[in-house]
């Protein structure tokens, strides 16, 4: 057979696979969609900033204009990048880890 035929059955059955596989993909996309937009959105009623920040990620484009999602941000980026200058308090039953349990060694004692 000729080489141009081969080249032409190759090109039509990559062009039927893509076709084929991107018609799997969007039915796939739309089933996703479904199941998604059926889920409730879980909020966290102890910490105000954290419902806040799902009401701004619901608001979509206009979030970045509304002062409180602006706020919002701000507190949560501080929140974020602040040092923790103090340790949480410890539950019953549980301590915190001494040098000794995180593997440091302690500096020797000038007797």
């Amino acid at each position: 057979m000729d080489s141009k035929l081969f080249a032409r059955i190759g090109a039509v059955a990559f062009v039927a696979v893509a076709i084929a596989a991107t018609v799997i993909e969007l039915t796939r996309k739309e089933e996703r969609a479904e199941i998604m937009s059926a889920r409730p959105a879980v909020t966290d009623t102890e910490d105000p900033l954290r419902a806040e920040l799902f009401r701004c990620q619901s608001l979509g484009e206009a979030g970045p204009r509304d002062p409180a999602c602006l706020r919002a941000w701000a507190e949560s980026r501080r929140r974020f990048l602040m040092p923790r200058t103090t340790f949480p308090t410890s539950r019953p039953g549980v301590s915190r880890p001494t040098s000794e349990t995180r593997g440091e060694v302690a500096a020797p004692n000038d007797e």
